[in-house]
């Protein structure tokens, strides 16, 4: 059988072009009083597409990805559309409209993809949980840590369609063989094989992989203890050789370089021209009224490659020899009155966004710390430097997940950490976008830990 019962996939993918191809051509049909020039849009314009959304994976969306990345797929998608457009309108220059009339109809068309493609994928979640379609039935081969959090995840999301067949305990009071793993998979009809790597040995592990390629059965790992297997590996070849990379960086993509660094030289541009213009001859009249020195502090941070850089903020502490060392603790008294408000909201950060335009930092990624304490965590902290594979950001995904300011205990630098792999290995400029927002959020409503 090509469609096999509870795997809708097959014609889900095709319909999802025909809904789109359909609202591109219906939607631009209005716009062409001669039909000769429609069917030449409708083909250049249907061919572009499937051949771009090939190429950029528009259409590979699973039951687990995640809402970001499908909005960085659209996004993606509706940047290319709207040169498509345009390329095609100004190559046929005798078309009497002008570019506003084209963006509305690109950017309507987006909507309306954006909606169709939301919708069914909200759909598809209810129709698993309530209609009990849709559905994959899976095994668990070893038991263990790593396997027991899979499956607590198929049971406490049935949105995802998993249905949880067995587990099956290869080592433990229950033993069980592979042979009789495969013999229960081969009677109760399982769509989808979840293996523990430690649980196996190389010979058990070559028999699972034969039996799942020779009965077409999706086979899956899980990492054990083995550091290595938890990375988010980057597979390539040289030459026909099979080379794997730790991890794969999304921001150093040519195409994803230059959407985040033209996010980040328009939202700089906005808040310099918009905010600082003013704010800060306001901000320099009462810096300078509380206490003598410069109305801008200066620090040397470390950013991308580890290169040095200054940070700018609004000077919020009184001019003091310890600025370079020690960081900011709860009720410091370097800290002026003038200083303890823009410190709360957060203010005293936005000079920063003269950085962001010179291109030493971004509007979103890893803080930079102090150099001596760069130097201190290296050697404390396990894959310190890895944050310096990226531009520093004025805040980020440790920030807004309750890891800014003070420095509390190792524990605290670690979890930081941690945000901040997270955040490079899986960039995306809706994630941005969302660290963005949350950001404004937390300075509306206040941190407990903005002093």
């Amino acid at each position: 059988m090509i469609f096999k019962r509870g795997r809708y996939s097959g014609f889900l993918r095709p319909i999802s072009y025909i809904i789109d191809l359909l609202l591109i051509n219906i939607l631009a049909f209005p716009l062409f009083e001669d039909k000769v020039f429609f069917i030449n849009y409708a083909v250049f314009i249907s061919l572009a597409w499937i051949v771009i959304a090939l190429r950029s994976n528009f259409y590979e969306i699973y039951r687990f990805t995640r809402l970001t990345n499908i909005l960085t797929l659209i996004g993606k998608q509706a940047i290319f559309l709207i040169l498509l457009v345009f390329a095609f309108f100004g190559f046929f220059r005798t078309l009497s409209y002008n570019s506003y009339e084209i963006l509305k109809y690109t950017l309507y068309v987006m909507a309306c993809i954006t909606i169709a493609k939301l919708a069914v994928f909200y759909l598809l979640k209810k129709y698993r949980v309530f209609l009990k379609g849709n559905l994959r039935q899976v095994v668990i081969i070893g038991l263990n840590q790593k396997t027991d959090q899979l499956r607590k995840f198929f049971q406490e999301n049935p949105e995802y369609g998993y249905v949880l067949k067995k587990t099956f305990d290869l080592d433990g009071n229950q033993k069980t063989s592979l042979e009789e793993c495969l013999s229960y998979i081969d009677e109760h009809n399982i769509d989808e094989i979840y293996s523990s790597v430690a649980k196996l040995n190389n010979k058990e592990l070559s028999t699972l992989i034969d039996y799942a390629d020779n009965n077409l059965k999706i086979l899956k790992f899980l990492p054990d203890n083995k550091e290595i297997y938890s990375k988010r590996l980057d597979f390539t070849y040289y030459g026909y050789l099979p080379i794997l990379s730790l991890r794969k960086i999304p921001i150093e993509e040519p195409f994803n370089k230059f959407l985040k660094r033209s996010f980040d030289i328009l939202t700089s541009t906005i808040i310099i021209v918009g905010i600082l213009s003013w704010l800060t001859p306001i901000l320099a009249i009462l810096i300078k009224l509380e206490s003598k020195g410069p109305v801008f502090f200066k620090q040397k941070r470390n950013g991308l490659d580890y290169k040095e850089f200054y940070c700018y903020k609004f000077r919020s502490m009184r001019p003091n020899p310890e600025a370079h060392l020690h960081q900011i603790r709860k009720n410091d008294p370097r800290v002026t009155r003038v200083g303890k408000i823009i410190r709360k909201t957060s203010i005293d950060e936005l000079p920063q966004f003269i950085n962001v335009l010179k291109g030493e930092m971004s509007v979103v990624g890893p803080r930079p710390h102090m150099v001596s304490h760069t130097q201190m965590y290296a050697k404390r902290i396990d894959k310190f430097m890895v944050r310096h594979f990226i531009k520093p950001g004025i805040t980020g995904l440790a920030q807004v997940s309750g890891y800014r300011g003070e420095v509390e205990d190792d524990n605290h630098i670690i979890n930081r950490v941690k945000y901040d792999i997270f955040y490079l290995e899986n960039w995306s400029l809706f994630l941005d976008i969302k660290i963005i927002f949350q950001t404004i959020f937390n300075a509306l409503r206040g941190e407990e830990k903005a002093y």
